[in-house]
């Protein structure tokens, strides 16, 4: 395989992102844009100098893999028949809105050998990457994951739009089964929850808090992690980390060293590698699976509470 080649279907905010990607990849070529809003995906095709499609079934046989940046409620019908097309496929998170479609997903990837990645951006994060050598056994976790009204991602609430993330994230880190969960949250300007909290004890005692809210008068993206005479702080906006360690006199901080680079950039490279050299992604659907089972829980205890 000389070139992959990549359509990307839907190309609103973060589907034109996508599609810019992959444009400029070396090992790769974009065939096409997908998108049912005529207006914009003229506009995308245009600038990319790509050919547009209104349905995305005209990209089955021009292309060998696809970004799926959909609304969240087409997850399953887009992929699903993208992967039985044997296209191999990356998702956007929220994986699915259920783990049902998750699993047929994953059962279809698996059954005719295709990748298929979900598109948690964090693990791409340089800060995370650089801090992950040094996370050994979490005794504590505090996120905080802000931000202003979106205007778009609204199919969704605050737990599988932005939460996950981190659900992601701790879940990666605490070698460790969960054990209960406990949450709150509330809508405000949509009628899906728009702040949200959970608190997650695992069976090992780690615990994690976690925050979340799209309705923040600024943005934050912070994680902190506690373990035995050690404490990480972790920015993921400004991609920054430090590290305090307990000495015999004092405590000492350290501002690890990051290269700045694009997490989505990684993220898509990463998964035109996986393709290519037929490696298993870092964020699987399996791995996704996990956080959206978590997610769901959550959401499901703040919809219940709410009633």
């Amino acid at each position: 395989m000389d070139k992959l080649k990549v359509a990307v279907i839907g190309v609103g905010h973060l589907g034109s992102i996508h599609a810019r990607i992959y444009k400029e990849i070396p090992n790769c070529s974009l065939v096409g844009v997908c998108d049912t809003d005529k207006a914009r995906l003229e506009e995308t095709a245009k600038i990319l100098d790509v050919p547009g499609y209104r349905d995305y079934r005209e990209i089955f046989g021009k292309a060998d893999a696809v970004s799926i940046a959909t609304p969240t409620k087409l997850h399953y019908a887009v992929a699903s028949e993208c992967l039985k097309h044997n296209l191999h496929t990356l998702v956007e998170k929220p994986f699915t809105p259920t783990l049902e479609e998750a699993d047929n997903l994953i059962k279809i990837a698996q059954d005719k050998n295709l990748i298929l990645q979900v598109g948690h951006i964090e693990r791409f994060n340089s800060a995370f990457s650089a801090t992950r050598r040094i996370i050994k056994d979490p005794k504590f976790i505090e996120c905080h994951r802000l931000s202003p009204f979106p205007n778009r991602s609204l199919d969704v609430g605050a737990v599988l739009d932005i939460m996950i993330h981190d659900i992601d994230i701790i879940l990666g880190l605490v070698a460790s089964p969960v054990e209960h969960i406990d949450s709150i949250g509330i809508n405000v300007l949509t009628s899906f929850e728009d702040i949200a909290n959970a608190r997650i004890t695992f069976k090992n005692g780690c615990v994690a808090n976690l925050t979340a809210s799209r309705i923040s008068d600024e943005t934050m993206r912070k994680i902190r992690i506690f373990q035995e005479n050690t404490y990480i702080s972790l920015d993921y906006k400004n991609a920054e980390a430090w590290v305090y360690r307990k000495g015999l006199l004092k405590i000492s901080k350290e501002n690890l060293p990051i290269e700045k680079e694009q997490p989505l950039q990684k993220e898509l490279q990463a998964f035109v590698d996986c393709v290519i050299n037929k490696k298993e992604p870092l964020v699987s659907g399996v791995v996704a699976r996990q956080a959206l089972k978590v997610a769901l829980e959550i959401q499901n205890q703040i919809w219940h509470k709410n009633k």
